[in-house]
């Protein structure tokens, strides 16, 4: 398995999507010896990404289908041999400093949302792998570090992931550490939960892994991903509906809460198929819980049949249990958060049939993409997707829906939001040779009175609306 690529030339990194890559990189490299005295010794960058379907599955053990992005985090570091502290600041004035020691086993403070969180993340990632692994932890010591991001926060393209995984890169390359892709990917989904969102792997596993030209198919348990050539003349179009979706801010109430609800749907649909109560409370996935019926249609079938619409209620789920959540769940303080805010409880039914049809619709697409691919066949994957996510999952909002609504009336083949939703961006499929034309009709038809009311500045649509090619994943560069 490979490792992380060490470069000394910016043009092997971002190839034909160079853009002003040398540029910035120069602009943050005298930044950071303005403010700290010195050059860093290295860079790292990783990239974020854009989900074509499969969307919040993986947290469930099923495969997803990202790309990764040319909009990437990079992260410059210098060893500082004689200090205990991590100082950690920010090309952009807007996030503040902060400083931390070096103890890796510091806890993080997910309280004071701090974009500096997810740094700590992958710096504690990287001795966490260590420490696991039964391998000996290095000496630690202080390090000036810089970060300088493109991928939007809240945009549902994956900038906190963006954030942990450069960091996580840099901390390994400064200590000369190396380990493969795999192993990277595997330990930054779990230190990000640091910050108090339960992510499910994809998102670091396309960050790290991306490669220039093709899509992945990304599986886990272990973590591996496989190449997916996308379509000849297709393209794919990514839209911000400006509404912000900070995933650590709103866990409690949207992401944690989706998955503690499958989990709950696996125990409740275990014990449904005749798994004995006790047996069943050990399940947490609704990959499990497919092993009982065989294949997915079969599960989606029995979610359908044997778990009730509407909201279970907590008193509902303790008596069908015999055990209380808080009890349940007891070891997880991202859990008892949720708990601590639910009022309308919990929709087993819609969370597990959305689970097992996305979860399909990923394969579909996949293996339509290796045979002889209809773009309409993959769009109409796609617009089940956003349905999916819109009615089951309640994922989607007022304004992706617009977006989304915006981007098939306007020519798209097919639509749906991409990442957890509430907010963010929606993906877009379409014809290659259709491409200007519907970003120009998105434009006016979604993006106009945006502009008109202030909300966006007419130079900012291109940060908003763009068309995007698979870009290569994490790299380290030295000697630039």
């Amino acid at each position: 398995m490979s490792e992380i690529p060490v470069v000394n030339d910016i043009k092997v990194v971002y190839g034909e999507q160079l853009g002003d890559a040398e540029e910035r990189y120069a602009r943050l490299i005298a930044t950071f010896e303005e403010q700290y005295g010195g050059k860093p010794d290295l860079l790292a960058r990783s990239p974020g990404r854009v989900n074509l379907i499969g969307e919040h599955i993986d947290y469930e053990g099923y495969s997803v289908l990202p790309m990764a992005l040319a909009l990437d985090t990079i992260v410059a570091v210098k060893v500082d041999a004689g200090s205990d502290r991590l100082v950690v600041s920010n090309t952009n004035p807007e996030y503040t400093t902060k400083e931390f020691s070096t103890d890796p086993s510091q806890q993080v403070d997910t309280a004071s949302l701090h974009w500096t969180n997810y740094c700590m993340c992958g710096y504690k990632g990287v001795f966490d792998f260590l420490g696991e692994a039964g391998k000996a932890l290095p000496e630690t010591f202080g390090l000036k570090i810089m970060v300088n991001g493109r991928v939007p926060t809240g945009s549902g393209l994956s900038s906190s992931s963006a954030l942990t995984c450069a960091t996580a890169v840099a901390v390994m390359a400064a200590h000369n550490l190396a380990f493969t892709k795999a192993e990277v990917a595997d330990f930054t989904c779990k230190c990000e939960r640091h910050s108090g969102t339960q992510s499910g792997g994809m998102d670091q596993a396309i960050s790290i892994m991306g490669q220039v030209g093709v899509a992945k198919l990304v599986d886990f348990n272990p973590v591996r991903a496989s190449d997916v050539k996308l379509p000849k003349g297709s393209a794919f179009l990514i839209g911000n509906c400006l509404a912000v979706s900070n995933k650590a801010e709103t866990a409690h109430e949207c992401y944690n809460l989706r998955v503690m609800e499958c989990r709950l749907a696996s125990i409740v649909l275990a014990m449904e198929l005749g798994v004995a109560q006790a047996e069943a409370l050990e399940f947490s996935t609704l990959l499990q819980v497919q092993r009982l019926t065989g294949n997915l249609e079969e599960s989606e079938k029995a979610a359908d049949k044997l778990l009730h619409d509407g909201a279970y209620t907590k008193v509902e789920l303790e008596e069908k249990l015999g055990k209380s959540l808080d009890d349940l769940f007891k070891d997880s303080p991202a859990s008892l958060l949720v708990l601590q805010h639910n009022t309308k409880g919990f929709k087993l039914h819609d969370r597990a049939v959305h689970v097992y049809s996305e979860a399909a619709r990923v394969h579909k697409f996949s293996d339509e993409c290796a045979a002889n691919p209809s773009l309409q066949r993959l769009g109409e994957l796609m617009n089940a997707s956003h349905e999916s996510c819109r009615k089951f999952y309640e994922c989607s909002c007022e304004e992706l829906d617009e977006l989304v609504e915006a981007f098939r009336s306007c020519g798209a083949i097919g639509a749906r939001l991409t990442g957890a939703g509430w907010g963010g961006c929606a993906v877009a499929l379409v014809e290659l040779d259709m491409v200007d034309s519907v970003l120009s009709r998105v434009k006016d038809m979604f993006f106009k009175a945006r502009i008109d009311s202030g909300r966006l500045l007419e130079g900012g649509i291109s940060e908003v609306l763009f068309a995007s090619l698979p870009s290569s994943g994490a790299a380290i560069l030295k000697g630039i």
